[in-house]
């Protein structure tokens, strides 16, 4: 395994890291509500998804 024979700097390091960026969840529109979904996911405000009703889908207390 490669071990390196230098440490480091900080500013190597923070401009290596700066591209570990977060990309946003990709919202669209709910065909039977008009709520924002996520994509391949049941609706959260009325549980439908493909045409079909999931009561399991509507949220709960502990969901965000």
């Amino acid at each position: 395994m490669a071990v390196p024979k230098r440490k480091m700097s900080r500013s190597n390091t923070r401009s290596r890291r700066a591209n570990w960026k977060a990309t946003p969840v990709a919202l669209h529109t709910c065909p039977q509500c008009s709520a924002p979904k996520q994509s391949h996911m049941a609706c959260p405000s009325c549980g439908t998804y493909n045409g079909r009703h999931y009561v399991t889908a509507e949220r709960t207390e502990h969901q965000a």
